[in-house]
C-alpha cells in the first residue's frame, strides 16, 4: 500500500489540518505482506480517533495498514482534535468539516475512492466511535456504513458525568460546555445520537449499516447498551457485539479487523 501524508487547509475550519491516508497497491514482490490493487473505484473507509489521539494513532497502534493491505480499500484518517466531531459553541465547525469538506476534498485528491455511500464506511474509537455513528446517522446520504468500537454513543449521560458530576474548576467541565453548550442544548439536538436516530428513522431517507463493539469493563458499556436497544427498536440493521474487555488499544487493534469483516463481508484471514 501507499501511505500519504497529507497537510492541506479547511476553508471549513479556517486552518490547515492533517489526515494519514492509505491507498491500494498491487505488489508482489514485498516480504511478509500481501498488496492488492483495486480494480475501478475504491472503497473507502474513514477512520477517526479519540480524544487523546490524533491523525497518526491508528498506524501507531494497530497493524491496520497490514489488515486492509489485501483488500483493495483506501483508508482515510484525519485529525479532528478534541472537537467531538461537532459544529462548537465556540465557532469551528467540526461536523461540516468532516461530514461534508472532508469527503469532497479527498475524492478531490483522489479520484479513485468511490463517491457512492454503499462504498464508504465511517469507523472509530472511542470519540471517533461517537464521530462515526453520527456520520451514519447524520450523513447517511454519505456513508452507507458506520461502526463504533468503545464509542461514547450517550453522549448526554458522557456530558452530564463530565460536566454536572464533577468539579466547576475540572477542565472538562469547560471543554464540554465549549463543544456542546448546556445540558438542554445538546440533549434532543443533532449532536444527540439518540434523538438523530429517532429524527433519520423518521425521514425516509437511507438509513446505514451500524456495527458496535464495546467491552464489559468499559466505562461506556452502559450507554452502549442503551444505545444498542434504542436504534434496535428503531429498526435499524444493527451488528453489535459484547466481551471482556475495557478501554485500551489490544481490543481495538482485534475488532478493527471484524469491522472490515463487517463491512466487506468478507472471510478473509486478515493477520
Amino acid at each position: 500500500m501507499a501511505l500519504l501524508h497529507v497537510d492541506f487547509f479547511s476553508d471549513v475550519l479556517g486552518m490547515s489540518v492533517n489526515m494519514d491516508v492509505l491507498l491500494p497497491q498491487q505488489t508482489q514482490g514485498q516480504i511478509g505482506m500481501e498488496g492488492k490493487g483495486s480494480q475501478g473505484k475504491y472503497k473507502t473507509m474513514y477512520l477517526l480517533h479519540g480524544m487523546s489521539d490524533d491523525q497518526t494513532i491508528w498506524q501507531r497502534r494497530t497493524s491496520v495498514e497490514r489488515y486492509v493491505s489485501k483488500l483493495g480499500i483506501a483508508v482515510v484518517m484525519p485529525t479532528t482534535h478534541l472537537a467531538c466531531y461537532t459544529d462548537t459553541t465556540y465557532g469551528m465547525r467540526y461536523w461540516t468539516f468532516i461530514s461534508r469538506e472532508l469527503p469532497e476534498i479527498c475524492r478531490g485528491f483522489f479520484p479513485q475512492m468511490s463517491g457512492e455511500r454503499e462504498d464508504t464506511l465511517a469507523a472509530g474509537l472511542s470519540m471517533g466511535g461517537y464521530g462515526a455513528w453520527k456520520l451514519g446517522l447524520g450523513a447517511s446520504e454519505t456513508f452507507g456504513a458506520a461502526a463504533s468500537l468503545s464509542g461514547a454513543l450517550d453522549m448526554v449521560d458522557d456530558y452530564k458525568v463530565n460536566v454536572e458530576r464533577a468539579p466547576e474548576e475540572s477542565e472538562k467541565v469547560a471543554l464540554f460546555r465549549g463543544i456542546f453548550g448546556s445540558a438542554e442544548a445538546l440533549e434532543g439536538s443533532d449532536n444527540d445520537l439518540l434523538a438523530l436516530a429517532e429524527r433519520l428513522a423518521a425521514s425516509g431517507k437511507p438509513r446505514p449499516r451500524l456495527y458496535a463493539w464495546c467491552g464489559t469493563s468499559d466505562f461506556l458499556y452502559q450507554g452502549n447498551r442503551k444505545a444498542w436497544e434504542h436504534v434496535r427498536k428503531l429498526g435499524y440493521d444493527l451488528t453489535c457485539e459484547e466481551s471482556p474487555g475495557d478501554h485500551q488499544w489490544k481490543y481495538w487493534d482485534a475488532k478493527i479487523q471484524d469491522v472490515l469483516r463487517w463491512w466487506l463481508g468478507t472471510d478473509l484471514d486478515l493477520q
